[in-house]
């Protein structure tokens, strides 16, 4: 199996203009259909837990076996990182502790010295251990784990500093927010995007809150440097159909329909065609 950071990847998706997809699991029927799904299409891919979804899957360490163990079970073969998503300080050392390949600090609700500081330390200290770092500064608007923050535009000179902090790639808000988009979002400011390339060079750049964009506005930023793209969402409103679907059906009151391999099956088959869908959006199918 190939278990690897997020970096070279990342390069490679920066350097040949397209974007490698960021999935979040929450479970064993996520972690198969994340990680089948992309060895079908021959696609790098980054599965990721966030803080929450690792305390309610039993642990980091929980999750680092786990991906292991159904990468080595189904013979994974593509490049896999598994990544903490939005991560604070004590949660990035559990996670190198517990052997994830990639970490994300999250430092953008912390006073900007500090966020440098912490993740200059992070920075160091996850290289040292073969580990890759993308750290955040101006917060992604949204919800993710309790913390809610507007959606607002980075300042490309903070971004700068973050970037010589040592980090491999870097998430930047610019107008993006996690979860459902409200019916008056502006989309997204690639005025704030190329300002940023602009001042940053060629690190990869991510976008966070992937679900809900329109696909012209994707294909837009990964034209423009955007080499990681985050979806959760997604995949958690497409089980839900699912599995809704299934029940008010009355198939899990059908023989052993309660049965949970069947129960759960259409929404593991819905996060297959999902995870498929924006593979194929992303451009990194047949990139292994």
């Amino acid at each position: 199996m190939a278990y690897v950071t997020a970096t070279e990847m990342l390069q490679k998706a920066r350097a040949g203009h397209y974007a490698v997809g960021h999935f979040n699991t929450n479970n064993l029927e996520w972690t198969k259909a994340i990680l089948l799904t992309a060895q079908e299409l021959e696609s790098p891919l980054i599965i990721s837990s966030s803080m929450g979804a690792g305390k309610y899957m039993g642990g980091y360490k929980v999750v680092t076996a786990m991906v292991k163990a159904v990468m080595e079970e189904q013979n994974i073969t593509i490049p896999v990182a598994l990544h903490l998503d939005h991560g604070n300080y004590d949660a990035c050392y559990k996670c190198l502790d517990a052997g994830f390949s990639s970490i994300m600090f999250d430092g953008s609700s912390l006073p900007l010295d500090e966020n440098l500081a912490k993740t200059k330390e992070l920075a160091e200290e996850a290289h040292k251990r073969g580990v890759s770092l993308e750290a955040e500064v101006g917060a992604i608007g949204g919800e993710e784990d309790g913390i809610i923050a507007d959606g607002e535009c980075a300042d490309p000179q903070e971004c700068l500093k973050l970037v010589n902090c040592g980090i491999d790639f870097l998430a930047a808000g610019i107008g993006n927010i996690h979860g459902k988009y409200p019916d008056d979002w502006k989309g997204l400011s690639f005025e704030t995007l190329q300002s940023i390339v602009d001042t940053v060079g060629d690190i990869p750049l991510v976008l966070h809150g992937g679900s809900g964009i329109p696909d012209d506005q994707i294909k837009k930023a990964i034209s423009m440097g955007v080499s990681k793209i985050n979806v959760n969402s997604e995949c958690q409103w497409a089980f839900q159909k699912a599995t809704r679907a299934y029940i008010e059906a009355g198939k899990d009151l059908e023989g052993k329909g309660f049965d949970p391999r069947k129960l759960l099956a259409p929404g593991y088959e819905a996060i297959k065609a999902t995870v498929k869908e924006k593979m194929e959006l992303f451009g990194s199918v047949g990139k292994a």
